[in-house]
C-alpha cells in the first residue's frame, strides 16, 4: 500500500514538472550537477584515501563525506580530512 501511495506521488510531481518544461529542464539540471559533483567528490576521497594511507591517515570514503564534500566542496574536503586526523 505504501508503495502504490509512493508511486501515485512520484506520478503527481512528475506530472506537475511536465507540464512546465522550462522547470523540468531546471530540475534536471541541478539534478545532474549535484550527482556530478557527488561523483566527483568520491572521486576525491578515493584519492586522498590512497595518498594519506601512505602517511598513515585514512580518510573514511562513505556517503556521509561524499555528500559534505559535495555540498561543501574544498570546505568540506578540509573538514573530512580535520576529522579523520583529529578523531
Amino acid at each position: 500500500m505504501k508503495l502504490a501511495i509512493g508511486i501515485a506521488a512520484g506520478l503527481f510531481i512528475l506530472l506537475v514538472l511536465v507540464r512546465n518544461k522550462r522547470i523540468l529542464y531546471t530540475v534536471a539540471e541541478k539534478l545532474s550537477v549535484f550527482w556530478f559533483r557527488l561523483a566527483a567528490a568520491f572521486l576525491v576521497l578515493f584519492l586522498l584515501n590512497v595518498g594519506l594511507g601512505l602517511l598513515g591517515f585514512f580518510v573514511p570514503v562513505n556517503l556521509m563525506s561524499g555528500l559534505m564534500i559535495a555540498i561543501l566542496g574544498i570546505p568540506g574536503v578540509a573538514s573530512v580530512c580535520a576529522l579523520s586526523v583529529l578523531l
